[in-house]
Parts: C-alpha cells; structure tokens; sequence
C-alpha cells in the first residue's frame, strides 16, 4: 500500500475514532478490491433499503471520477479519434476511466421478473450467478448481517471462486463466517451503523481511486 493511499485511510481513522477498531479490516478490504480490480475483476454489490442506496452510490464512485480526473490512456484516445475524428474527440475528452461495478437492485425487470416467477430470496444470487466469474468480489451491505437474500448471493459467490467482502454492523451474524474480509462498524442500531457505512466506502472508493488514477 503506497503512501498516497495510505493517506486516505489515516484520514478516515482522525475523523471517525470509533471506526479505529476496524482499521485492519478496511485495510484487507482494500487489499481484496485492489487485486481484483488489478486483474481485470469486477464489483458486485448488494443490500436492502438504504443499503441498496449504499450500493447504488458505491458505483457512482467507482465507475466515473471520485476525486480524481481518471484521463483515458493515450492509446485508447487515439482508437477513438481514429474510428471517428468527431465523435471520438468528445469520447476522448470527457470519457473517465472507470473501475467495473454493478449494483444488484438495479435491474427491476430482471428482479420483478424472478420474484414473480421463481424465488425471491434469490434475487441477488441469481445476478451473482449469471455477472460473476471467479476473481471478481461481492459486497454484502447489510446491517444486521443476516437478509436472507444477501446471504444467499454471498454463498453463490463464493461458490463461483469470488472474494465476499461484508458491511456490517458490530453484532457477530450469519454474513460474517461467509466473508473473506467484514468489516462490522461499532454500532447496533440501523440508522447508526448506516451512518458509519458511508464514511468507510468512500473511504475504500477514495483507496482504489488512488490505487489506480493516482497518476492521472
């Protein structure tokens, strides 16, 4: 872990002490997404309720620029401009490197399609099964630990070869054994542990950002 990267997670530990208690977890989490990202893996993400909101968000700073300007490599650029001079200038200028992520709960015709016709305490598993390969990496957000449909995509995960990371909060629960890396934030209440949350992926985002755009 370089210094730079380093940085963000000092940062996060000086702002929000009670989250020291996690720091070793958040590193390893760190670590998990760095090599996948290095070997051409993706993200998936799932949670209920504001953890699907969590999710949603987790993408937003993983697949555009964060805090970074992520300019595309020369090489890239220039097979744009050169399939079309026009177009591929606006695409070489304004697009931004990204780092692959999908949310779960962001497919409602597949999801309601599968509730209605299948199991929907699989709604989840059934994306792991289909988007992931082995190498990539499952998130599970959820704050008591133990949604069913969450637990369910972790186990397909790893059944398919991929790293399951978890956000929990700081009750032991059926997520935790299932987990390669979980990071249980120090509280027990919903709202509580949500708030915590935040600070912590962005804080894994701002890591990986620099990890890989550092240079930009």
């Amino acid at each position: 872990m370089t210094e730079a990267v380093q940085a963000h997670l000092n940062t996060l530990l000086a702002r929000y002490p009670a989250l020291i208690i996690c720091r070793d977890d958040i590193q390893r989490a760190y670590e998990v997404l760095a090599a996948c990202f290095e070997n051409g893996g993706k993200l998936l993400i799932a949670g209920n309720g504001g953890s699907a909101a969590d999710a949603e968000h987790i993408v937003g700073e993983l697949m555009k620029g964060f805090v970074k300007p992520r300019r595309l490599p020369k090489g890239y650029t220039e097979a744009l401009t050169a399939i079309d001079p026009a177009l591929g200038k606006v695409l070489a200028e304004k697009l931004q490197g990204a780092l692959p992520a999908i949310a779960l709960d962001g497919h409602p015709a597949l999801s309601t399609a599968y509730l209605n016709d299948c199991e929907p305490a699989l709604c989840f598993a059934q994306q792991v099964n289909g988007f992931g390969k082995a190498g990539d990496v499952f998130l599970g957000i959820s704050t008591s630990g133990n949604s069913k449909n969450v637990l369910y995509a972790a186990v397909t995960a790893k059944a398919k070869g991929m790293k399951v990371l978890g956000l929990t909060g700081a009750k032991e629960s059926k997520l935790t054994p299932l987990c390669d890396v979980c990071v249980r934030v120090p509280e027990t209440e919903t709202y509580k542990i949500q708030e915590l949350h935040l600070p912590v992926y962005h804080t894994l985002c701002l890591m990986v950002e620099e990890q890989f755009f550092g240079g930009s």
